[in-house]
């Protein structure tokens, strides 16, 4: 009997806790349908947005890729002898090339300047600029990509950077920006390369002791490179030079 007099007694709460309710809603129903009315249109914005931003995501990438193709697109003249021409369009000069690149990827920056594919844009820019000797340009560029918080493409900027010094003719500042990239393990991006073009340009400066420590260097640390048997060859080669 009590049991069922328990029983009784929450079931008579939740009716009354129902109607108390129910009565409140009538008693402010313009109330509750101004929040209904405003949760319903935040809930389609957020809808909206949504949408909105992927629609923009997916028009950023599309304009990159389109940039991408022009930078990749080959010039005619620089075509290997007897090379069957290419079924795509075709160049006629290096500079037409990447004066157009890097318009396209200046356009997809400054469109889409708050999402990620601007700083990639950014970086492609940046090398068009190299490629067209305008290297104060480039390295402005360049060092905004560079900056902030460790991303591939910051480090392909630091390596581009490192190339750009060369270009410029300031083998010193190269050799340091190249060192300064191999001895940061935090780089997410392979630092074999770094150690094959650092061996490279100390090789070219008649620097060999320290060339072939960075070829050896390459060869130990990262043994399965595409880079690693070419770094053995010229560390064999630099041996005989100065024992000869």
């Amino acid at each position: 009997m009590k049991r069922e007099l328990k029983k009784q007694i929450k079931q008579d709460e939740l009716v009354t806790g129902f109607e108390q309710g129910l009565a409140w809603v009538k008693a402010h129903w313009p109330e509750v349908r101004i929040t209904i009315a405003v949760l319903a249109v935040a809930g389609a914005a957020a809808g909206a947005l949504a949408y909105f931003q992927s629609h923009r995501d997916r028009e950023a990438e599309q304009a990159f890729a389109e940039a991408y193709e022009v930078f990749h697109t080959p010039v005619a003249k620089d075509l290997p002898p007897g090379a069957e021409r290419p079924a795509g369009p075709t160049f006629g000069s290096k500079e037409e090339k990447f004066k157009k690149a890097a318009a396209a990827f200046d356009g997809v920056e400054r469109r889409f300047a708050t999402l990620p594919v601007a700083s990639r844009a950014r970086y492609y820019g940046a090398l068009c600029r190299m490629e067209l000797g305008k290297l104060d340009e480039a390295e402005k560029a360049l060092n905004e990509a560079a900056a902030g918080k460790p991303t591939l493409e910051g480090a392909l900027a630091r390596l581009a950077l490192a190339d750009l010094y060369y270009r410029r003719g300031d083998v010193g500042k190269a050799v340091d920006a190249y060192r300064q990239f191999v001895s940061d393990v935090s780089v997410p991006f392979p630092r074999d390369y770094a150690l094959m073009r650092l061996g490279s340009i100390l090789e070219d400066a008649r620097k060999l002791g320290e060339a072939t420590a960075s070829y050896r260097r390459l060869t130990e640390e990262f043994p399965t490179s595409v880079y690693a048997q070419e770094a053995r060859r010229r560390v064999e080669y630099l041996q005989t030079v100065v024992q000869g």
